[in-house]
This record gives structure tokens, sequence and C-alpha cells, in this order.
């Protein structure tokens, strides 16, 4: 059993980070409808550096060795994954709603991939190929199902300004995979562990959104969020809500991933980090939502992605 954990280590912290990133969804759809998109993403990220920077000082771990092309490497990583990627991510979400725009986000496994193959030439078995197309898949086929509930933007449940919202999803999709590919790069060509990666990564990202806030004049936005004159008890709970959220999701969840991109390549990883839709299924179950057999057999073809990818 050891000798599997050790040998699989990647892929399961990318399933891992998935499970959190699942749960942690369902949490910021909530915290979504009083904080802004880009201030929350901007909030997350500031308090997972905290946590990071605490892991760090406790471990007694000092600056990392690192060459200055890893070092790029990463930086730009966290300004293409992070800063860029997440916030074109959010940007479609709002135009298209969170069914669509998890289409998209379909596209970044097989981008990798490529991408991977193209710049790091990071060949795949065909086992993985194959495990790659299922996950998409099953997945592809559990988001694609309309819930009776689902409503969009608009209340015709259209989507508002779709082609804006497909370019955004696109954006979101190359920058993830262009952020995945950049760090797969920096990983294995230094010594550097996933923990300090995270953090380079996550500062930078936040840098670039927090300059993206006060080009966009939003900054305001983040000190209205932590004003609590009007509601201190609520308004605390949703700093907690979001603490907390992000100490899972964001602080681990990140973490996990470089860990992922650290032992396996960066398709693979991808791929295993896409199956967050699985893992909300469940979660739906107990909040008492139907699910029909659609989104069953979606899951059984994309765990048998799983499967192949970790072959």
């Amino acid at each position: 059993m050891l000798i599997w954990l050790t040998q699989f280590k990647g892929e399961l912290a990318a399933l891992s980070a998935a499970f959190l990133w699942a749960i942690a969804s369902v949490i910021y759809t909530r915290i979504g409808q009083r904080v802004p998109p880009l201030v929350l993403n901007s909030l997350k990220g500031v308090i997972a550096i905290a946590f990071l920077a605490i892991t760090l000082w406790l471990q007694g771990s000092g600056l990392p060795d690192i060459n200055g092309t890893a070092l790029g490497l990463l930086i730009l990583s966290g300004v293409v994954g992070i800063g860029f990627g997440d916030t074109y991510y959010f940007a479609a979400l709002n135009l298209l709603g969170p069914r669509r725009t998890l289409l998209l986000e379909a596209l970044a496994p097989p981008l990798s991939a490529f991408l991977a193959l193209l710049f790091l030439q990071e060949t795949l078995k065909l086992s993985n190929w194959l495990g790659i197309f299922l996950t998409i898949v099953g997945v592809t086929w559990v988001v694609s199902e309309r819930s009776p509930t689902e409503t969009a933007n608009s209340a015709t449940g259209k989507p508002t300004h779709p082609l804006l919202g497909v370019g955004y999803g696109l954006l979101a999709a190359l920058g993830q995979a262009g952020g995945a590919v950049l760090s797969r790069a920096a990983l294995t060509q230094s010594t550097i562990s996933p923990l300090w990666s995270t953090l380079v990564r996550l500062a930078t990202g936040v840098l670039v959104m927090l300059v993206w806030l006060l080009v966009r004049r939003q900054a305001g936005l983040v000190m209205q969020t932590l004003e609590f004159e009007r509601d201190r008890r609520k308004g605390m709970s949703w700093l907690g809500a979001i603490a907390i959220t992000s100490f899972f999701s964001t602080y681990l969840g990140i973490w996990l991933q470089q860990t992922s991109l650290k032992f396996t390549a960066v398709g693979v990883a991808q791929a295993l980090s896409s199956t967050s839709p699985l893992f909300i299924l469940p979660i739906a179950i107990a909040m008492g939502e139907v699910v029909s057999r659609q989104a069953i057999l979606g899951v059984l073809v994309a765990w048998a992605g799983v499967w192949f990818l970790f072959s």
C-alpha cells in the first residue's frame, strides 16, 4: 500500500485537490452572492499567503535554492495561471453561468498535455491519453446536464454576452493550462519544494489581481467588503467562512496541485484536478438535489478515465 501511495503521489495529490475544490465551490457560490468575484479571489489569495508564510516559518524553512530561470517560470506561472486565468474564469462565470463555464474549463487538460508536449517534450502513454479523453468526456457529460433550477444572468435563462463569455472561458482554460506547464517546467528544473512554488505563484497572482482592482478602480470594494459596522456578526461570519475555505481550497488545494505537477505529467495532473464536478454530486445528493442517470453515467465514464490515468 505504501509503495502504491509513493508511486502515485502526484496523481493522488491532484485528486485530493479536486476534492477540496469541489467542497469550496459550494461555499464560494454562497459567499459570491455577497462578495464580488475579483475581490473574493484577492481576499482568499491573501489569506492563503498568510497560511503559507506561517507554515514555512514553523518548518524553519529558509529561502529555496532556485536558479533565476526556474524562479522566472514560477512568477510567470502565477501571472498567467492565477492572475489572468482565474480572473477570466470568474468573468466567464458571470457571463455564462457555472455549467457553460465548466464545459469550457474541460479544455484545460488536453491543452496542458499539448503545450507540455510542444514545449517540454513531455510524452504520455496511450493509456494516459485514453484516460484524459474518458475523464473529460465524463466530466463534460456531468456538467452539461441542465438543472431544473438552473438560471443564468437573465430572467430568460440565456447567458448575457455569450460570445464574450466564451472568449473569457477560452482564455481561462488557456491560462490554467499555460500556468500548469510553466509550473511543471520550474519544478522539474529545480529542487524548489511544492510549498515554496505555491507561495511564489500565489503571491504573484494576487499582486496581479490587486493591480487589476486598482486599474478598474474597484479597490474600494475590498474595504466595503471588510466593513462590518452595520452587521458586525454577519460580517465576521463571512470573513471567517472565506478564511476557512481559503485554508482548504487555496492553501492546501494549490499546494496539492503543485505537488501533482512535481511528480506526474502535466496532462495527467490537470485531468485529475478537473474532476471536481464528480465530487460535487454526492454533496448535491446530500443537499436533497435530484441527480439524473446521465450524471451518474458521466461519473462512471470519468472514473474509468481516472483508472487509466493511474495505469
